[in-house]
């Protein structure tokens, strides 16, 4: 009997197979220029981010296929870990549009204002240093806690089928290619991308829905991006954000307008109330699941001080001398750019080092990255350590999150990495490649997507976890007498339902009952969104049930180039405004 994929014996390059090579870095760094451009519209207009390492496999495997047909897997490894680094970068857009939502608040009198240079230095120096931490953890969870990291296995295994070369990898890159194509065209000439004027061949927004449609955006979105996304979701967490959407859009706002919570029936006013108890869900069920863990911390601990911690690929001199390079770049960075003080970001450093290693085991465990939880514990540590500031409450928590988002990014490709043979010290030296690349793309892009788009108005990207993020902040600023009336009753309801919740999925009723996540999420992300996400979902279940094989072999890479299509369009649009090449219809 043949041994688990997370178990079986180390895999052995072929003899004289090299795959740190010139056009594997070219390619590396194209791809997550190209990653990094395009994520920020996903993650902005879905909060959250589908599997980037997948796609940067089959981004990897075109790109090097048109430069030579005698690529190999470990060359495209190297594509893979740099894609990879470049998006978890990337994600952090929601950074970014947390900071532009606290100042479009008059009530807080906050007017920073991150320019793209500053938002380049921050995200470079603390995703080096995020990578760097990391680095001699791939022993210890990689290798001897073989923890599964189900997206990095996703991404091992698209690696090995396109290498074959065979009917099998044709046929993935042919429905890739045919889900970016329909999906790009789509978006061209849907509405909301104001390419064309009105025409029979204009493409509408959503297909409206019920009473509540007009106002509240309730209906079925054009998107194949949503489509896709929904494809790579479960049923449980498709019907989970299904549940929240129809509590935040349907049945909520009539009964809110009824009883003078909100002033008009219109999203943004049902969103700047709705926030609450969906921030409550998503962070105490986040934290509940950290919790929850308390003896695989105690164990990660244990073990780490057990034995000596070191890296037989990266040489360890180079993670201690960069280590202390990064973080002294960081605190001048956060210091004469941001306004925080020193010993501010020393603190935030020390302190975001146990919660590294913690969403590292809670990734590997049950692939959700916390990035977002563990980002709102350290706001409410700076809570304490600086109350009623705003700008150390989200300076802190960006260290937190760049810290997390890169070391659970590389831990990830490390798992790739493990089941093919690659060599750990490449796929090092590519994500360190990838991060000032992904830097310099998300802080270029954003501010494009921003102006063109709109962040979180009635009509513009909503960014919930940005949302999340601001509104914690502003909570930890003013207390609850910020929140709008009732919103503190349903905020304590979220925060209970959440924990339950969580406490519920560590049982054998797992299955009957709502991810807290999955929830909090449909409530803030537009219902449109949703529905075309569950709708996707629901065809994904089908054809699983109804032709397994042809599902295994072509459903990621259909619902990957679905959301590369829209991503891919969404960015270039504005980036022909800005040139002046085209010119946005009213």
């Amino acid at each position: 009997m043949s041994l688990p994929a997370t178990e079986s014996p180390a895999p052995k390059m072929p003899p004289g197979t090299r795959e740190f090579t010139l056009r594997a870095v070219v390619v590396s760094l194209l791809v997550a220029a190209l990653i990094a451009g395009s994520y920020p519209y996903v993650v902005l207009k879905l909060g959250f981010g589908p599997n980037i390492s997948v796609v940067s496999v089959f981004f990897g495997y075109l790109a090097l296929g048109i430069w030579s047909k005698s690529f190999s897997r470990w060359e495209n490894n190297i594509v893979q870990a740099a894609g990879t680094a470049a998006g978890q970068t990337a994600f952090l857009c929601v950074l970014m549009a947390a900071f532009d939502m606290l100042r479009a608040d008059p009530t807080l009198g906050f007017t920073f204002d991150l320019t793209p240079l500053q938002a380049f230095l921050w995200l470079t120096t603390a995703g080096l240093l995020g990578v760097l931490l990391s680095v001699p953890f791939r022993q210890h969870y990689v290798v001897e806690e073989k923890l599964p990291f189900p997206d990095g296995i996703a991404a091992g295994e698209s690696l090995i089928v396109l290498d074959s070369r065979g009917k099998e990898a044709r046929g993935a890159t042919r429905a890739m290619a045919f889900g970016t194509g329909i999906s790009a065209l789509v978006m061209a000439l849907r509405a909301d991308a104001r390419l064309i004027a009105d025409a029979w061949y204009r493409i509408p927004e959503l297909l409206r829905i019920g009473p509540t449609g007009q106002s509240m955006g309730v209906g079925v979105a054009y998107s194949f991006l949503s489509f896709g996304s929904g494809m790579l979701l479960g049923l449980r967490v498709n019907s989970s954000m299904l549940v929240g959407a129809l509590i935040s859009w349907v049945i909520c706002p009539p009964i809110l307008l009824g009883n003078h919570a909100i002033p008009a029936l219109t999203r943004r006013d049902v969103l700047l109330w709705v926030m609450w108890p969906a921030t409550g869900m998503l962070v105490a069920g986040g934290l509940a699941a950290l919790f929850l863990k308390w003896n695989i911390m105690v164990k990660t601990f244990t073990n780490l001080s057990a034995r000596d911690v070191r890296s037989e690929d990266f040489p360890v001199k180079w993670v201690i001398g960069g280590s202390i390079l990064c973080s002294i770049a960081l605190i001048l960075v956060q210091h004469y750019a941001l306004g925080m003080p020193v010993w501010m970001t020393i603190v935030a450093i020390l302190l975001s080092l146990p919660l590294m290693l913690v969403g590292i085991r809670v990734l590997g465990e049950t692939n959700w990255g916390p990035i977002s939880a563990l980002s709102n514990m350290m706001q409410a540590i700076f809570g304490a350590i600086a109350p009623g500031q705003i700008m150390p409450n989200m300076v802190s928590s960006g260290v937190t999150g760049t810290i997390a988002s890169e070391s659970g990014g590389l831990i990830q490709v490390y798992k790739t990495g493990a089941m093919i043979g690659s060599t750990p010290r490449f796929l090092t030296y590519a994500q360190l490649l990838a991060i000032p690349v992904g830097a310099a793309a998300v802080s270029f892009v954003y501010p494009l997507l921003r102006d063109s788009y709109g962040i979180g108005g009635e009509n513009g990207l909503q960014s919930p976890i940005s949302q999340k993020w601001a509104g914690f902040a502003k909570l930890l600023s003013a207390g609850f007498s910020a929140l709008p009336p009732g919103a503190l009753v349903a905020l304590i309801i979220g925060v209970a339902l959440g924990v339950a919740f969580t406490l519920i999925e560590g049982t054998r009723y797992k299955k009957y009952t709502p991810s807290p996540t999955g929830m909090g999420i449909g409530m803030l992300v537009p219902a449109s969104a949703i529905f075309s996400m569950f709708l996707g979902g629901i065809a994904a279940e089908i054809w699983t049930r109804k032709n397994k094989p042809t599902a295994e072999q072509n459903l990621i890479p259909l619902a990957s180039g679905f959301i590369a299509g829209e991503a891919i369009v969404a960015v270039i649009i504005p980036v022909l405004v800005a040139l002046g090449i085209v010119a946005l219809q009213k």
